[in-house]
């Protein structure tokens, strides 16, 4: 009698997850609730690795079935894989930004360019450590701080790679107010933290309607690999700047935004299964990544304190680590190492003028890759 209900526990126990479970599996557990302890305590960007931390604790703990087709975090990851979400994102993206600041002083686009270096550094060391050009093209568009974008350009060169890089770029992402300042103050001196940026000039209505459409044109006509994704953002950014389709503009930026958001995270939080996400080349990226944030925010501060040194003064080069694409993350970045060395100087305003630019600068970086290492 005791034998059976050993032999029946035996079973019972073989049904669960508690016979399928290993260390890889207790180790993912252990770093997706780092990332929620990041999210709730530092406060890190909740809005991504929340989600993305739980998933990832969930999608460790065997029995379930929810990342095997058919399972509930199969089909979110179904919108990533089929290139739905990236979109979605900016289409909402588009209907919350002000792209004022960038129109108003457009010469701070060429921060946007600066700050993209570390796309091409990465690209170098993933070609040099034995990734394909493909996949090495992939992993260096990790350096645009652009999710989505990321994304997109990774499902059209190497596919398989998709989950190491959309877990790289989106808890980079969020891990900006950690990465960032350090790099920024071994730049830049207090002198140069500490310095005012006078007001920009008001933006007219009209040049913010027009803006859109002729975004999208230049877009499509001169980058079409990636027009499904600037265009979107402009259709979202035209909805908001007619005034005429307020709760279209409100959705888009709201409602559909908030939606987007829960089952990106949870798609990208699901792939980190221990069994496919717990090797080399998974760590080779993710160095790889670091790498390429750590350049682009060197290289947009130093592009800013040469603009800084040729404007006689005039550009805190805080604002060049806010031309990567991480919209507003990055700007914020900026504008807070900003107070901490004088609490009356404002920079969000400024910053967001090569922020929005750095979104430019991936879809560019991302569109010459697609063109050149080929669309698949």
């Amino acid at each position: 009698m005791f034998q059976q209900i050993l032999s029946l526990m035996g079973n019972l126990a073989e049904q669960t997850g508690l016979a399928q479970i290993w260390w890889g599996n207790i180790f993912m557990i252990f770093v997706g609730a780092i990332l929620v302890y990041l999210a709730l305590y530092r406060k890190y960007e909740p809005f991504l690795l929340l989600g993305i931390g739980f998933s990832c604790i969930v999608a460790n703990v065997p029995g379930s079935d929810l990342t095997q087709p058919g399972g509930l975090f199969y089909y979110a990851y179904q919108g990533v894989e089929l290139v739905i979400i990236p979109p979605l994102i900016f289409l909402g993206v588009g209907a919350m930004t002000d792209f004022g600041p960038m129109i108003a002083n457009p010469s701070l686009m060429i921060l946007g360019a600066a700050a993209h270096l570390g796309i091409f550094i990465a690209l170098i060391g993933a070609k040099a450590l034995g990734f394909t050009l493909a996949e090495a093209g992939a992993i260096g568009i990790i350096g645009g701080a652009d999710g989505p974008m990321a994304i997109f350009v990774t499902m059209k060169l190497a596919p398989h790679l998709l989950p190491q890089i959309a877990v790289a770029a989106y808890s980079y992402m969020a891990l900006m107010p950690l990465i960032q300042p350090p790099i920024m103050k071994l730049l830049t001196s207090p002198a140069e933290r500490q310095i005012v940026m006078v007001q920009s000039r008001k933006v007219s209505r009209l040049e913010k309607i027009c803006f859109p459409f002729v975004m999208a044109i230049i877009v499509n006509l001169l980058l079409p690999p990636v027009a499904p994704l600037i265009t979107m953002l402009m259709l979202g950014n035209m909805l908001r700047e007619v005034l005429l389709v307020d709760r279209l503009a409100s959705t888009a930026a709201n409602d559909l935004m908030n939606v987007i958001t829960i089952t990106l995270t949870v798609a990208v939080g699901s792939t980190m299964e221990a069994d496919k996400f717990l090797n080399i080349k998974t760590l080779q990226i993710i160095v790889l990544g670091l790498i390429a944030f750590i350049g682009g925010t060197a290289s947009g501060v130093i592009g800013a304190k040469i603009m800084n040194w040729f404007s006689g003064g005039k550009i805190n080069p805080l604002i060049g680590s806010a031309g990567i694409a991480s919209v507003p993350i990055a700007a914020r970045v900026s504008h807070v190492v900003g107070l901490q060395e004088n609490p009356y100087n404002f920079l969000i305003m400024h910053a967001m003028g090569p922020n929005l630019a750095g979104v430019f600068g991936t879809a560019i970086s991302g569109g010459i890759m697609l063109a050149l290492i080929g669309v698949k």
